[in-house]
């Protein structure tokens, strides 16, 4: 996997939301990662490496 993540990108999780989305979109990069739930709105904020163990794939 590339580690080239940029803002606006969607990804996708190993493991759904509660939710039920596995689509995120990436609100900031950096030492923390934003990330925002594409089904329900929720703002999450990650260090890089939990961020890294989560992504499943990035969707184009």
């Amino acid at each position: 996997m590339e580690n080239n993540f940029v803002t606006g990108q969607k990804i996708e999780t190993k493991k759904q939301h509660p939710c039920g989305s596995k689509v995120w979109e990436i609100i900031r990069t950096g030492a923390d990662f934003k990330i925002k739930c594409t089904g329900c709105g929720r703002v999450v904020m990650l260090s890089y490496e939990d961020f890294r163990k989560r992504v499943k794939k990035v969707l184009d």
